[in-house]
């Protein structure tokens, strides 16, 4: 079991890094109970279940939480829990009765992380927006994509997930180790924009320095070199290129089979050169096909990977062998990471059918089956959707 057994959290069901934080939690073995609409969007991302990665490793409830009986519900889960997860704009929860101050004063030990776009404060707090919308403020699609083009979408990895899941999932972390401390609970703010903004730190740090400008395409790391780069293969296939030690450096060449002593090469900082070694370099990789260049540079030190598809990438002999990705409910999905030595992290449970363990879990927190049959009669709490549907 994971190294967070015995670790509670109630999941207020949204989109995006809300359930992405709650995949890892339950990964880790938290006891992950997602808090589903009794009417309207249910899961994570409302897809299809059998498809939907994100809501793996929770049990699901459905609560009416237009209804005062369905907020006492809600409120009776939380009682022993060490943390809620909510993914509204800035006021929803408080207009629902379930604000951080009244949880709190009712749940002191409860860490209550809050996942917003802006924040939860500040001029543009409640306006609406989306993953791209906070990189863009923040500093970070400005600096992605070609010399004298328009910034490149980074999917939606850099907000919803590299710095919005993972940065509710580490708060929150935080807060529950601070709170088995001090006993008592407090709320995470985690923005999109500020995780983008924080993704950011080291370039911030080179700009400071001179090594970083703010034209796009221009510097180093960001498709600007030859040496850090993409390039296209003959059978139209593509590799990546990251060698910027000198060591590295001088394998590309020797493969490549370039004079590392040509002026034109041999500073291989003097950004002039850059277009012109990146245009050369360009015509060699599409003298061998991908495959060709992969064997050729398995054999050297060039840092090097072949750029591989999605249907590629849990094929790749290293990911096999370490299990990157795993196939579960008929599909390929990754594995729960980071990893532990002891404590062996893996996925709970399939993406449950949203409600299906409504009564189990109010059974577990002391509602006797009269009290059950009534939230559910007056629809303060739902059942199943799928005995719902079939019902219909």
């Amino acid at each position: 079991m994971g190294p967070l057994k015995g670790i509670k959290i109630i999941e207020i069901a949204g989109i995006g890094p809300v359930p992405h934080a709650g995949m890892m939690l339950a990964d880790m073995g938290a006891e992950v109970i997602r808090v589903d609409r009794a009417v309207g969007m249910a899961g994570s991302l409302a897809m299809d279940r059998e498809f939907d990665i994100l809501g793996r490793g929770r049990r699901s409830m459905r609560v009416n939480m237009k209804d005062p009986e369905g907020i006492e519900v809600i409120y009776r889960l939380m009682k022993d829990a060490h943390a809620v997860l909510e993914g509204f704009r800035p006021g929803v929860m408080e207009r629902l009765g379930l604000g951080p101050d009244e949880v709190l004063k009712r749940c002191p030990q409860i860490v209550y992380g809050r996942m917003t776009g802006w924040g939860q404060e500040g001029p543009i707090a409640n306006t609406v927006g989306h993953d791209l919308n906070y990189l863009a403020v923040g500093g970070v699609l400005g600096a992605i994509g070609p010399k004298g083009g328009k910034p490149v979408i980074p999917l939606n990895l850099v907000g919803d997930f590299g710095g919005g899941g993972m940065l509710l999932w580490g708060g929150v972390l935080g807060g529950i180790i601070e709170s088995m401390m001090s006993g008592k609970g407090q709320v995470i703010d985690a923005a999109m924009l500020d995780g983008a903004a924080i993704l950011m730190a080291a370039n911030y740090g080179m700009r400071a320095q001179g090594m970083w400008t703010d034209e796009r395409g221009s510097n180093f790391i960001d498709g600007g070199s030859h040496f850090y780069q993409t390039y296209e293969c003959a059978d139209g296939e593509y590799i990546s290129v990251g060698s910027f030690e000198p060591q590295f450096y001088a394998d590309l060449m020797r493969v490549c089979e370039l004079d590392p002593e040509d002026p034109l090469f041999k500073d291989q900082f003097n950004k002039d050169n850059w277009p012109k070694c990146t245009e050369i370099i360009a015509a060699k990789f599409k003298t061998k096909t991908r495959e060709q260049w992969t064997e050729l540079m398995e054999q050297s030190n060039v840092c090097f990977a072949p750029i591989l598809s999605m249907e590629e990438a849990p094929k790749h002999p290293h990911n096999v062998a370490r299990k990157v990705f795993e196939e579960r409910d008929g599909w390929m999905q990754p594995s729960p990471a980071p990893r532990f030595s002891r404590t062996v992290e893996e996925v709970q449970c399939p993406t449950p059918v949203s409600g299906v363990d409504t009564r189990k879990i109010l059974e577990e927190h002391g509602y006797d089956p009269a009290e059950i049959d009534a939230l559910l009669a007056k629809n303060a709490v739902a059942g199943s959707v799928d005995e719902e549907n079939a019902a219909a």
